[in-house]
């Protein structure tokens, strides 16, 4: 009983690896409207987290941009064999960024980056179907990213800097399908950790090939968020296991993966600008999630993600000085394999469609509007590795999944 019951436990614990599902590009409004393209597009200090080697190209002394996009998304899970159908109960999460550009002189210029690349919540109905893997899920996470970058000549600019993670998680679930107390409530378990940190850093290549086409390299290093000491609580445990798990804290090292962004931007006249951006995720990082626990127990959980593609196109025409429109789509891979697929990252490959547009309210000062609508292909998937009794009970169904993104900030410059 106490081994199936610490198995479960250190299943739950992958919910804080920021599987896939919870990576929200959302890093400035200026660039998810055309796209989230940005590598290679220079006109705010949305650079910053783009691409650091850029900044040096802005052209303002001091340019500021902040901003917040709240994700109200839609989970719905259906099994046709077993007549079942579940819809997720999705908080509004609220991923936000905050940039700062200085220029110190000619060939060199300083930033500041803060922003929310993970988190997300979700919550299914008490007792649903698949409450031995999920019940609800919260989580968070904040990147600082201070900057600098040097501009080599009027072509080429460098540039780089740390990036502290900063991140939490709160996960709930029944500890199997069917365990319960004596008054028949069913046994469930919370983990909770906030305060796991990480350090990688952020490297980045601008190049104006000509005054018309810019190109633009970038590249965010693995991290490996440690938690340590992270709390355990279990409720409504027979009275046969109280007592085994009180107290119980773990470890685990839960990898982020590294991403390479290469980028284009083209101005085909003083109105016109097109860009394109291709992200590579390499998730393969994540091959499994090791677990060690207080009582001595261990636990090795496969995850076996894939390495993953983004496509982005973009576009923006100056309608005037006071109006800016832009527009784009990207498509986004999945990293999850066959047989890897829970409800706590429900996420397949998606289709993006992104919008918005600037006001100028003056030289200085600027209202950035955009939108963003996910749409995820429908799949039949499933989870494949969860043990009970020693045997594998796969569980799935078809999964329906979109997401609609407000987004609305302000940025400054002089």
């Amino acid at each position: 009983m106490k081994r199936t019951y610490i198995s479960v436990m250190a299943v739950l614990i992958t919910a804080c690896a920021y599987a896939g599902g919870y990576r929200v590009a959302l890093q400035g409004q200026k660039q998810l409207a055309m796209g989230h393209t940005g590598v290679a597009v220079i006109n705010s200090a949305e650079s910053v987290f783009f691409n650091p080697g850029g900044i040096s190209f802005l052209e303002k002394k001091v340019t500021i941009s902040a901003g917040v996009s709240p994700v109200i998304s839609n989970i719905h899970l259906q099994n046709s064999r077993y007549g079942w159908s579940e819809k997720a109960d999705n908080p509004v999460a609220t991923p936000f960024n905050v940039y700062a550009a200085v220029k110190i002189n000619d060939w060199m210029s300083a930033g500041i980056a803060v922003y929310t690349p993970y988190g997300s919540g979700v919550e299914y109905p008490k007792d649903w179907e698949g409450s031995h893997l999920i019940n609800n899920i919260e989580l968070q996470s904040i990147y600082i990213q201070p900057t600098v970058s040097f501009r080599i000549n009027d072509k080429l600019s460098i540039g780089g800097g740390p990036i502290l993670a900063i991140g939490s998680a709160n996960f709930n679930r029944n500890i199997d399908r069917t365990t319960t107390n004596a008054e028949g409530e069913r046994a469930n378990v919370t983990i909770d950790d906030s305060g796991v940190t990480a350090w990688g850093y952020s490297l980045g290549l601008a190049f104006r090939a000509t005054d018309d086409l810019t190109l633009g390299v970038s590249y965010k290093s693995e991290m490996k968020m440690k938690a340590k000491d992270g709390k355990a609580e279990f409720r409504n445990l027979p009275s046969t296991a109280l007592g085994d798990f009180d107290n119980t804290t773990f470890n685990a090292t839960l990898p982020l993966p590294a991403e390479l962004a290469v980028g284009a931007s083209y101005t085909i006249d003083e109105k016109w600008m097109v860009a394109f951006d291709y992200n590579r995720v390499y998730w393969d990082a994540y091959e499994s999630l090791d677990v060690f626990f207080s009582n001595g127990q261990e636990s090795h959980n496969p995850r076996n993600y894939k390495n993953s593609s983004v496509y982005r196109f973009g576009l923006q025409y100056i309608a005037s000085e006071r109006f800016t429109l832009r527009g784009g789509y990207y498509y986004d891979e999945s990293p999850v394999q066959p047989g890897y697929f829970a409800p706590e990252t429900p996420r397949n490959d998606s289709n993006n469609f992104t919008g918005g547009l600037t006001v100028n309210i003056s030289e200085r000062f600027a209202i950035d509007a955009a939108f963003l609508y996910i749409h995820f292909d429908e799949v039949d998937a499933t989870y494949d590795h969860y043990q009970e009794n020693g045997q594998n009970v796969p569980f799935g169904g078809t999964y329906k999944n979109n997401a609609f993104v407000p987004s609305i900030g302000v940025s400054y410059a002089f």
